[in-house]
């Protein structure tokens, strides 16, 4: 069994401000940061930080180098990442304020350069039973899931960000969603937790749907079983970047062979410690650490 990533890779700029500017606002910002980011390459980090196995694949211009290198240092499996010809890599626009909350902005970049060709070039090295990682942040996206769909793959799918691409794409074949409230309202229709586990099951009874629920924990659903995970109270500093960090750790879990309630576990108290560090792919911690973690808890 293989675990690839398709995913986004991007350089993330993020502006520290008292508050998230409104429209018709110009603000100052307290401070500048540069980060390395994207949901692609944070979820990889995150995977391989949890002792995961894991391919990626994507694409960086020139610029983004640094990414590869950084993915590289974690035993990221980088044969499939490519550097496009033209254009730079993705960038991300990040507003933090003082809560911890925040807003982006995202510029594609050679996120959105990917051909059928290439797409084909990364699955024709994988099969059936093998895990597909996707995420909104990349073009292609309905064609991956289609070609990985007739490879036998297991499609895991973060519709983020949520538009109109992720609709034209056929989710029927999507083994695994893990998204947050607000995607999981704009694809069920719904506000309250359960009430979207059960849309979602209505809708797409052949998936496992995991909901992560941000300081309140997260929830898994799967032909009727619901498993719930509070959340732990820490003091937070930057969420960016925590949804992929649990993403990562909780398929690195289930890769392990897992049960869903020590994945669920496992992945929130990553996610716990990621936010309350600066930055996205900066803050994600290493399985020592999660470990510790939970030791100090135990305690």
């Amino acid at each position: 069994m293989r675990f690839v990533n398709f995913g986004s890779l991007n350089i993330d700029y993020t502006f520290i401000v008292d508050k998230i500017v409104c429209a018709g606002q110009t603000i100052s910002s307290l401070s500048e940061q540069r980060f390395p980011g994207g949901k692609g390459l944070n979820q990889s980090l995150a995977a391989a930080r949890a002792g995961c196995e894991i391919y990626h694949a994507g694409q960086i211009g020139d610029d983004g180098l640094f990414l590869k290198e950084l993915l590289e240092e974690a035993d990221v499996d980088c044969r499939f990442l490519k550097v496009a010809e033209e254009g730079g890599t993705g960038k991300a626009f990040i507003q933090v304020e003082s809560s911890g909350q925040n807003c982006i902005v995202l510029s594609g970049g050679a996120n959105q350069k990917n051909t059928h060709e290439y797409c084909d070039e990364v699955l024709n090295y994988f099969g059936e039973g093998d895990y597909l990682l996707l995420q909104n942040e990349v073009n292609c996206l309905d064609y991956l899931i289609e070609q990985g769909n007739k490879k036998g793959m297991r499609i895991v799918l973060n519709p983020s960000p949520m538009n109109e691409k992720i609709f034209q794409c056929d989710l029927s074949k999507v083994s695994m969603f893990i998204m947050n409230e607000d995607e999981g309202y704009q694809i069920s229709g719904e506000t309250e937790p359960e009430k979207i586990l059960e849309l979602m099951e209505e809708k797409y009874p052949n998936a496992e749907v995991v909901l992560t629920l941000g300081e309140k924990g997260a929830a898994y659903s799967h032909k009727k079983e619901r498993i719930y995970q509070m959340g732990y109270p820490v003091k937070t500093v930057d969420t960016t970047g925590a949804g992929d960090t649990f993403t990562g750790y909780f398929l690195a879990c289930i890769l392990r062979n897992m049960q869903i309630k020590d994945c669920l576990q496992y992945a929130s108290r990553a996610a716990a410690i990621a936010v309350t560090r600066k930055g996205a792919a900066s803050a994600i911690p290493w399985k020592e650490e999660v470990d510790e973690y939970e030791e100090k808890i135990a305690l």
